[in-house]
C-alpha cells in the first residue's frame, strides 16, 4: 500500500461512525451486510449508513453489490492487510525478537 492509500484509509476511519460499520463489516466477513442491517446494528439510519459507506468505498476500505434490492457491503481484506503492512512495515526496526506477541510481525 502506497502512504497516500494509507492517509485516505485513515482519513476515512477517523469518523466514528465510518470506524463503527468498518467492524461491523469485519465481523461480517465475506457475506457482508445489508446497508439497511449496518443501520440498526450501528445505530443510524439507512442514508446515513450509504453516505459513510461511500466514503470507505472511496478510502478502498469497503466495496458493494447490488444484490435485488439491497446493496450489500463487504470489508475488503485484502486492503485492509494492505493497510496493515504499511503500518507494520518497519516493525520493531528488523530486531525479530522485539517483534515476538506482535501478529501483524510474526505473519511475515
Amino acid at each position: 500500500m502506497e502512504e497516500r492509500q494509507a492517509i485516505a484509509a485513515f482519513g476515512a476511519l477517523s469518523q466514528e461512525t465510518r470506524l463503527r460499520i468498518l467492524r461491523l463489516l469485519i465481523v461480517a466477513g465475506p457475506e457482508g451486510m445489508a446497508a439497511g442491517m449496518i443501520a440498526e446494528r450501528a445505530g443510524v439510519s439507512a442514508s446515513n449508513v450509504s453516505f459513510h459507506a461511500k466514503e470507505l468505498e472511496r478510502s478502498g476500505l469497503v466495496v458493494s453489490q447490488r444484490e435485488s434490492r439491497s446493496i450489500i457491503y463487504r470489508a475488503d481484506m485484502a486492503a485492509l492487510d494492505g493497510l496493515l503492512r504499511f503500518l507494520m512495515e518497519d516493525c520493531c526496526g528488523g530486531q525479530t525478537p522485539l517483534c515476538a506477541g506482535v501478529p501483524a510481525c510474526a505473519a511475515d
